[in-house]
């Protein structure tokens, strides 16, 4: 079984006792960061209440930090669970993604319309 690179140090831009916060390394644009519980759980669905609230405070927070450094227009929050949904790395994790003016010409259909087509 391979070690979860989550559960690996990662160098964390915030963090509280029960979650932290880095930076996504494929961003999907500048300021892309993911939110994890600090404790493994493949998924959102198997991490407790208290963990979540954690996660949830720490996205108020990374917003704020997000907002003071790169100031966005908007933002994607997005969670992928399972295989089927996209997730390639099985430690829960949640995308807050700033969103640009002018980033997707079209941006209706938020996250479903995201990432560009693969070729």
């Amino acid at each position: 079984m391979t070690a979860c690179i989550f559960c690996q140090p990662q160098p964390y831009v915030l963090e509280n006792e029960r979650a932290a916060a880095f930076f996504d390394i494929h961003p999907v644009s500048l300021g892309h960061l993911l939110i994890i519980p600090k404790q493994h759980y493949a998924t959102i669905f198997d991490v407790p209440q208290t963990d979540k609230q954690a996660m949830a405070d720490l996205i108020d927070r990374a917003k704020t930090y997000l907002d003071e450094r790169y100031r966005p227009d908007g933002y994607n929050i997005g969670i992928n669970v399972g295989a089927a949904a996209g997730q390639t790395v099985m430690h829960c994790h949640v995308h807050l993604i700033p969103r640009y003016h002018g980033d997707t010409p079209h941006p209706e259909g938020g996250i479903r319309k995201l990432l560009p087509p693969e070729k």
